[in-house]
């Protein structure tokens, strides 16, 4: 498997195609089999990363990990994209990887060339932020009555749909619950108040798009709206759930396809 030491961890990561480089982050779970199908329609036009995030799916949990951060996994993504020789790239994050991609955004400005930030758990955005208690009592419910691997599939049914967790590729759905206590030992609670400030996101000079699916969830409306009025630009929509990378990866690809060969064109 192709492996990268990156920022005090061990990288699973693939590549596909040949052009301007592409980077996408993964949210819950961090398995980069949720984006194969989104990955070959760009790799067409673009060199496509797409990658585990520590201790999730095919990348080992580092020994002694127990905690993370916006600002670890911005490393973690600026860092392989300067092992791959591939840095700077068009980046595009979801939900967690939305809020990761957000903080590489702010931190590493020079390994971004424009930035596609998809639903972004940005808790701090929507118009109640104690809503995030909906999915932390469905989880704590479902930790009692089974573990981390059916609190696991229960917020992503709850997220996604029941017919996305159906629909995973059985080797995914396996590496994600088997990964499941990374996402609830370590990283819920790690991002959740991560925002930067007006003046902060004044300073951006890449090109942003915010992304909003259709048949999602209304608090990641309410986040993406707010936070694309705070950078001046409108809110772009796309069909399907909030993992529409895995219910309608063609109408993904084919929203974000015009904006990632616009920002892949500007020189740095």
């Amino acid at each position: 498997m192709p492996m990268a030491a990156v920022n005090g961890a061990e990288l699973y990561y693939e590549v596909r195609g040949m052009g301007p480089p592409l980077l996408l982050i993964m949210g819950a779970t961090g398995d980069a089999g949720h984006f194969e199908a989104l990955a070959e329609l760009l790799a067409d036009e673009f060199t496509v990363v797409s990658y585990d995030r520590r201790g999730n799916g095919r990348s080992p949990r580092p020994v002694g990990w127990a905690a993370t951060s916006p600002e670890e996994q911005a490393d973690d993504a600026a860092g392989l994209l300067e092992a791959l020789d591939l840095s700077p790239a068009a980046v595009y994050g979801s939900s967690a990887g939305g809020v990761f991609a957000l903080c590489l955004l702010v931190r590493r400005p020079e390994a971004v060339r424009g930035m596609v930030l998809h639903e972004p758990a940005l808790v701090r955005l929507y118009d109640d932020p104690s809503a995030r208690g909906a999915v932390t009592e469905l989880a704590r419910e479902a930790m009692a009555a089974g573990g981390p691997r059916l609190a696991l599939e229960r917020v992503w049914r709850y997220v996604s749909g029941d017919a996305n967790w159906e629909g995973l590729r059985p080797a995914l759905r396996e590496r994600m619950l088997a990964g499941a206590e990374t996402l609830f030992d370590v990283e819920l609670g790690s991002y959740e108040s991560f925002l930067p400030d007006d003046q902060t996101l004044a300073a951006v000079v890449a090109p942003v798009m915010v992304l909003v699916s259709e048949q999602s969830l209304a608090v990641y409306a309410q986040a993406a709206g707010r936070l694309a009025q705070r950078f001046g630009v409108e809110v772009t929509r796309t069909p399907g759930s909030h993992s529409s990378y895995d219910d309608h990866p063609h109408e993904l690809a084919r929203t974000i396809r015009p904006f990632l060969t616009r920002v892949s064109r500007v020189t740095m």
